[in-house]
């Protein structure tokens, strides 16, 4: 993967993400995944995003350069992962919603449970970052030259497939079509409209 395909807008980053691999390592073993589906988050113009009040401890990571992880903890339950684009000094991330395992299937499916289903495995951000075994020990991973966590080119998303829509969950510029997913894809999550969401003004 070259940093220069990352270094650009979130959403122009997000839908090309789609086929690509991240691969985790760990003392357990090693699991990679096929991203199905991404949202993006920009900076100081996107209401949703950590970083539009601006840097904190929390979001530093966000601030690039472009290339690495940013992992925070959502609703203190479950890990997300982002991968950092954009111009050094200027937030912008890509999340991580979902995807198809493609290594390591028995030790992803231990992680989240021998019951779920192969689809489901890696389906939501959290079970995305559970599954790959992703925690805050990775926020700020070097993703183009690190050996922990990597994020590699994968089999391209057919265009025809790839589709936009509303983002997931968040109360503030929801309506932005900033989710990409793969169409008819069973890994890909379940839109849900936050119950504290607004119209606003699309981006």
């Amino acid at each position: 993967m070259n940093v220069d395909l990352l270094a650009r807008p979130a959403e122009e980053v997000a839908p090309e993400l789609l086929g690509s691999v991240l691969t985790c390592t760990t003392s357990e073993g090693t699991v990679s995944i096929a991203i199905t589906e991404t949202e993006a988050y920009s900076g100081a113009a996107d209401p949703a995003s950590h970083a539009y009040r601006g840097r904190t401890p929390r979001n530093t990571v966000m601030f690039g350069p472009a290339g690495h992880l940013y992992v925070y903890r959502s609703h203190g339950l479950h890990w997300c992962a982002n991968i950092v684009t954009g111009t050094d000094g200027i937030a912008s991330a890509v999340l991580i919603r979902a995807g198809r395992v493609i290594k390591g299937e028995h030790l992803a499916s231990r992680r989240r449970g021998e019951r779920v289903e192969s689809a489901r495995l890696a389906r939501g951000p959290g079970n995305f970052c559970q599954a790959l075994g992703i925690t805050a020990e990775h926020n700020g991973a070097d993703l183009l030259t690190g050996t922990s966590v990597m994020l590699s080119e994968g089999e391209p998303a057919r265009a025809a497939l790839i589709q936009a829509g509303p983002r997931v969950g968040v109360s503030k510029a929801h309506d932005w079509l900033h989710r990409f997913y793969l169409a008819g894809d069973p890994t890909v999550s379940a839109y849900r409209l936050s119950p504290r969401a607004k119209p606003t003004t699309g981006a």
